[in-house]
């Protein structure tokens, strides 16, 4: 049967990235693209203003291949890295709130069990997470603050077998919806079986049926308002000692599950970007003044050009961090250049195209204001700007700042 038609963006028509790109690549992006445009966008801006996130949408998403698909095995397709970035950026064309999802669910707390996990793990968690039947979420920052993980206070004690758990944990995408938790810690471990110092930061799985875990989430955001997250709380949670992920031990564990998630901000960032530039550009030659279309003036004229400039070196940036994936040589520091360069970038096209769209732009009749909302978001999570212009400078100069 003929895949359904999708709609093309516009500036598609000026850059040809359909030339860079293989065909399983082309259609995993549309495969997103119809997804987005059918189920999502339809629907989004009254899911911002009810702060609603559409649960059933994910086994949708299961069904597609979308959740862990850069994983191999466990029912995960194994796709390319180029691939899961542009179903990134398909998802947040439409919201940032539905790339978040696929970002935790996948990158995050998929990446987590299939990275450090036991055989047994990966086969109870795995394929109910890749269909979207189970949820998981990715317990890391906590309320005091989220850039410095070295100075977490949850505790998981060792007690007789197994481990108790207490602490809290904030911002936590997917919480209250979530199956099973993977929840960074700091252990208390009499025998230091289980790591001394930096090292004594090791990852749990949490049921979130277990006695002791609760997560709320959290009201009264302005951003990521159709999608979901929360504060958790852990007092006295037992668990088993096989609850332990065995693979991941010190920082590195979350960094390398943080990494994945980075990696796909810095495709999806460029989505929201492209939505925005493709209102501005639907404004400037539908709206008249003085007789003319808007987009007829120089300065506009300008500005759309502008904007257009950084989708493409954003995308092309990206494209390039996706092949150095693939060829297992991309570093930490060329991620945190596509995610300053992207969120950033995107924000301040964002905020070109609401000066465009004029006093509508602040309407949900257009998605700027949405996405521009979204990105400041995006803009603190994963690394803030700061902290990846610090981690850039120590690539630089080879001085710690932090």
């Amino acid at each position: 049967m003929t895949a359904p038609t999708v709609t093309a963006p516009r500036i598609d028509a000026v850059f040809d990235l359909d030339a860079l790109l293989s065909d399983e690549e082309r259609e995993w992006r549309d495969r997103a693209r119809r997804f987005a445009q059918e189920r999502i966008l339809p629907v989004i801006e009254q899911d911002f203003e009810d702060k609603h996130f559409r649960k059933e949408l994910v086994r949708e998403a299961g069904e597609l291949g979308f959740l862990g698909m850069h994983l191999a095995g466990y029912g995960c397709a194994g796709a390319s890295a180029v691939s899961y970035g542009l179903v990134c950026l398909e998802l947040e064309a439409a919201d940032s709130g539905w790339r978040t999802f696929v970002s935790v669910q996948g990158s995050l707390a998929m990446s987590s069990i299939h990275k450090y996990g036991s055989e047994e793990q990966k086969q109870r968690w795995l394929p109910g997470m890749a269909t979207g039947e189970l949820i998981g979420c990715f317990a890391l920052t906590e309320p005091q603050g989220g850039s410095d993980p070295a100075a977490m206070t949850t505790v998981a004690r060792r007690d007789g077998d197994g481990w108790v758990l207490d602490g809290a944990k904030r911002w936590i995408g997917l919480a209250s919806l979530a199956d099973v938790a993977v929840v960074w810690a700091r252990v208390e471990d009499p025998s230091g079986a289980y790591g001394q110092g930096a090292h004594a930061i090791r990852g749990f799985l949490v049921p979130t049926s277990t006695p002791g875990f609760t997560a709320t989430p959290i009201d009264g955001k302005l951003a990521m308002r159709a999608s979901v997250q929360c504060d958790i709380t852990f007092e006295g949670v037992r668990l088993d000692a096989d609850a332990i992920l065995p693979g991941a031990s010190g920082l590195s564990g979350p960094f390398g599950c943080l990494n994945e998630a980075r990696y796909g901000i810095v495709w999806g960032a460029m989505g929201a970007a492209r939505s925005c530039l493709e209102a501005a550009l639907e404004r400037s030659v539908t709206r008249e003044v003085f007789g003319k279309p808007i987009g007829a003036n120089q300065l506009i004229q300008a500005k759309l050009a502008d904007m257009f400039l950084e989708v493409e070196k954003g995308v092309l940036l990206a494209l390039h961090l996706g092949r150095l994936k693939e060829r297992g040589a991309l570093t930490p520091a060329q991620i945190s250049v596509g995610k300053l360069n992207s969120v950033r970038e995107a924000l301040q096209i964002a905020h070109e195209a609401r000066a465009i769209l004029a006093g509508d732009g602040i309407t949900d009749a257009w998605p700027v204001m949405r996405h521009a909302a979204n990105l400041e978001a995006v803009r603190t999570y994963e690394g803030t700007d700061e902290i990846h212009q610090l981690i850039l400078g120590r690539a630089l100069t080879g001085l710690n700042a932090f």
